[in-house]
């Protein structure tokens, strides 16, 4: 049983996705706040396996949440929901700490999907977010990373998870983790996340 929480200011899109989530089987709504302030407040009580959560909030923003949520409980996902498309907020919500990034009008089964896919390991993305990074990637000469290693982190980049990984690059998931371990000691980084982060500010793949 997933439990998904969601920080979601619209009581219409809060209450649908509430539904949504109690109605899947294998889901359970662990909470649907309106703001992170309330969030932050209440989840300490029983940590959820994900949170939805909306950027554009009152008070605390969603990406500052994230942050936050990641601080104190790094075993929990995030996966942004927003209607947001612009490179910088996608950019700033993967270095807070954001598994993935959905855009509203993602159906709801792709939104549960989504759920899926990060507690199996991937970054699930909007499939015309995951275009606009990927495109927009200019690899670098300074680049650390051996070809191989940059081939498995544009597929972390797609959101894929290690498994998807090893079939596309035909290679085992031990050969996957082995370059991941690498990627992340060259990067200086300790994430999935924040691997995509430092590749898109980086322009590495």
């Amino acid at each position: 049983m997933i439990a998904v929480s969601i920080v979601e200011d619209d009581d219409d899109i809060r209450e649908a996705l509430a539904l949504l989530i109690d109605a899947a089987e294998g889901f359970r709504c662990a909470d649907a706040w309106i703001d992170c302030e309330t969030a932050l407040e209440a989840i300490g009580e029983d940590p959820p396996d994900v949170v939805l959560m909306d950027i554009q909030l009152p008070g605390i923003s969603g990406i500052e949440g994230t942050a936050r949520i990641k601080e104190r409980f790094p075993d929990t996902d995030v996966v942004m929901l927003t209607i947001h498309r612009d490179d910088d907020l996608v950019f700033r919500a993967l270095t807070a700490g954001a598994t993935g990034y959905l855009v509203k009008d993602s159906g709801p089964e792709r939104i549960l999907e989504a759920v899926r896919e990060v507690r199996a390991g991937g970054a699930p993305m909007s499939t015309n977010i995951a275009r606009k990074i990927v495109s927009s990637f200019r690899k670098t000469s300074e680049s650390p990373l051996s070809k191989r290693e940059t081939e498995v982190l544009a597929e972390l980049c797609r959101g894929q998870s290690y498994r998807a990984i090893a079939e596309t690059l035909f290679i085992s998931e031990d050969t996957v983790h082995f370059h991941i371990k690498n990627i992340y000691r060259k990067l200086s980084v300790h994430s999935k996340s924040a691997a995509v982060a430092k590749a898109l500010k980086d322009k590495l793949v």
